[in-house]
């Protein structure tokens, strides 16, 4: 009647599952929920990191943006607030660099004031509020590999003629020209009217299906923007180069121009920041690290309620069946044997749980999948398999001390126990 492999254990404890199904299923409970959580956590921030890449990615490959100061992830300081700003012709001194494809020297106007003062844009009766305003270079349709929904970009000639020509973004001219195409009509801009030439497609949107406020914008040639705008002067410049294997150089190659351009001594930092779409990534991977170490510790309660839960299922259990071990004991089972067989069990009951909990886990990612599609949430096959191991090393860790607790028991004292 000793245990002579390994599968003898695994049946008995499937046998003693079977005898109490409500003390089991109370048991594995505690461990099913812990692991349904962390997969259903698991896989709704894997389909937001999947969201953030594709939103990334449609900012530009291969970019680079220069600034007085990074604005993602921190609040500027007043040292930063107060640099000197960058110029056009800063921009155009990085169109010499090696490996530097197309640079984009770009000015921005943008007013989120209510009032009825605060119309942006007019076609005939129809008004927009709240657009953005963009002054660009032809370059731009390099750098930032935009797609038009029809008509074309503005050209190098237009952009030195001050041509009164705008590109509008996708809700923009939804909005402004709802019967019809925008290409060739009319729209009136700060006292001046503008010959639409264009549409840009829909801007990708992160979370939600709702609107990107970029979608609410126009773009015009960069001197034509000055007409407008005079007063703005704080250039926001894109850089497109050649490879990726070529980035560190072309930073070095940015910075260095730019210290020498701006005066900057060599004991001094930098009065400006080069960054780039991977500053949007791991200002995102910063957030959501905090909230899925914080979501994993709370799941990771209810784990280790369903690990005490084990132990206590398996102390009873080896009460239950002391003089069972007894007669083993006397029949020439060892103390690795019945280790084995009580550690198993308790494995044995851990997967269980963890199966049940990683099939309630995915049931739920469907479900959220499709009921909330901008979430998209994803399995992940990592984290499926390190649900299983973490349900397993429970088992393991809790079901030790029953476990020895059986095998140490003496066999005399076993066989009078009632």
């Amino acid at each position: 009647m000793y245990i002579t492999n390994y599968k003898e254990p695994v049946r008995l404890a499937l046998d003693t599952l079977r005898r109490n199904k409500l003390r089991s299923g109370l048991t594995i409970l505690g461990i099913s929920i812990g692991i349904s959580t962390v997969i259903l956590i698991s896989s709704a921030i894997n389909g937001l990191n999947s969201n953030i890449g594709k939103f990334v990615s449609a900012l530009g490959t291969n970019d680079l943006w220069v600034f007085r100061f990074e604005p993602f992830g921190k609040r500027p300081t007043t040292e930063e607030l107060n640099r000197k700003q960058l110029t056009y012709e800063d921009g155009v001194a990085m169109r010499s660099l090696a490996h530097v494809v197309a640079v984009d020297p770009a000015l921005t106007y943008q007013n989120f004031q209510l009032g009825i003062g605060n119309v942006s844009l007019k076609h005939g009766k129809h008004k927009i509020n709240n657009t953005i305003l963009y002054g660009e270079t032809s370059a731009v349709k390099v750098t930032q590999d935009i797609e038009l929904l029809e008509g074309r970009l503005f050209t190098e000639s237009e952009e030195e003629r001050r041509a009164n020509v705008v590109v509008l973004g996708h809700d923009a001219a939804e909005d402004l020209f709802p019967d019809g195409s925008p290409i060739g009509q009319d729209v009136e801009c700060g006292g001046n009217v503008f010959s639409v030439i264009g549409v840009l497609d829909k801007s990708p949107q992160p979370f939600g299906s709702g609107r990107n406020t970029q979608d609410n914008a126009a773009y015009f040639p960069l001197n034509t923007f000055r007409k407008i705008h005079p007063e703005i002067k704080d250039f926001w410049i894109t850089v497109k180069y050649d490879n990726q294997a070529n980035k560190a150089m072309v930073i070095d190659e940015i910075r260095e121009l730019l210290r020498r351009r701006r005066s900057v001594r060599l004991d001094q930092a930098d009065n400006f920041a080069i960054f780039g779409p991977d500053s949007l990534t791991r200002l995102w991977n910063q957030l959501t690290g905090g909230l899925f170490l914080f979501m994993v510790s709370v799941s990771s309660v209810g784990l280790m309620v369903g690990g005490v839960g084990v132990m206590n299922i398996m102390l009873v259990s080896v009460t239950e069946r002391t003089r069972e071990i007894g007669i083993r004991k006397a029949v020439g089972a060892t103390k690795k044997n019945i280790l084995l067989q009580f550690t198993m069990e308790a494995i044995t009951l851990c997967a269980v749980g963890g199966l049940l909990g990683i099939a309630a886990g995915s049931l739920f990612t469907l479900i959220l999948h499709y009921a909330v599609t901008f979430l998209h949430a994803a399995l992940s096959t990592m984290w499926i398999a390190l649900a299983i191991a973490v349900s397993c090393a429970i088992g393991l860790l809790f079901g030790i001390y029953p476990a020895w607790k059986a095998a140490n028991l003496d066999p005399i004292e076993a066989l009078r126990y009632e």
